[in-house]
């Protein structure tokens, strides 16, 4: 198995076993440079989403977000891009980003249907971790279940809040609930998990199908996202440490040496 890291492919010795509770070994023999995104796996994988793609209206409160987004497109980097835009409220700025960031795991999970099947993955899990299922509304006892079972579930219930105007309005002047961000948070702990399972759990077969290059941008995008906002605790991203430690050095890194655009 292996796990993209901060600009390389860290490939993990299979004597080392699966990965331990901390996330990765750091014992690789080499180190492969990859490209930081590529958009032909995306492009190729567009028509499989599991879930309609959402969209918010252009005519709606997030105009100048959606027009502001199209003009700046692939002109700023990922550290860049995830800061609150000058003007525009954290609440607005987060409702935003949130849709496509689900898209994004929406694609994703529709995407590895073929490799993530009841067989392969009975259970939902990333490496020594795992989770049950559990809404805190319909369903408030945790089920146990397969991966693509967990993952179809997880993106229904997001789409049904993120379709929710009272939670996530649209027209302007339309307040956000007082407990909008609370709700946030849980929605990213939960996603989160797809990324963990896909990485512990799928990575090589990403590999094999040219996609890490775009997974490795994919998770950079939301953990820069994350982190910028403190939108997931620690201990909930531990069966990621390791390689989100790594991007978070990257991007430090890149801002210290100039690399990185001034807010």
């Amino acid at each position: 198995q292996s796990v993209v890291g901060a600009g390389q492919l860290y490939v993990m010795g299979e004597a080392n076993g699966p990965p331990n509770v901390a996330g990765y070994t750091s014992t690789a023999p080499a180190a492969v440079p990859f490209p930081e995104v590529t958009s032909a796996w995306r492009e190729d994988r567009k028509n499989v989403t599991l879930l309609p793609p959402r969209k918010l209206p252009a005519e709606s409160r997030y105009a100048d977000l959606i027009e502001a987004r199209q003009r700046t497109l692939g002109s700023m980097d990922l550290a860049a891009q995830v800061r609150l835009p000058t003007g525009c409220s954290e609440e607005e700025w987060l409702a935003f980003n949130t849709v496509d960031l689900f898209n994004e795991l929406n694609l994703l999970v529709g995407a590895i249907s073929d490799m993530c099947t009841e067989h392969t993955c009975p259970t939902m899990s990333a490496g020594s971790f795992g989770w049950q299922w559990a809404d805190g509304d319909k369903v408030k006892t945790p089920q146990p279940l397969s991966a693509p079972k967990y993952m179809e579930k997880l993106l229904v219930w997001v789409e049904s809040q993120l379709a929710d105007e009272t939670f996530l309005p649209v027209q302007p002047g339309q307040p956000f609930l007082p407990n909008f961000k609370k709700g946030i948070k849980v929605i990213y702990k939960r996603l989160f998990r797809i990324y963990a399972h896909v990485f512990h759990t799928h990575f090589k077969a990403m590999v094999d199908s040219d996609a890490d290059a775009h997974l490795n941008h994919s998770f950079k995008h939301f953990v820069y996202f994350v982190k910028e906002f403190d939108l997931i605790e620690e201990s909930e991203l531990e069966p990621m440490a390791d390689l989100i430690n790594l991007l978070m050095r990257k991007r430090d890194a890149e801002a210290s040496a100039g690399g990185a655009v001034s807010p």
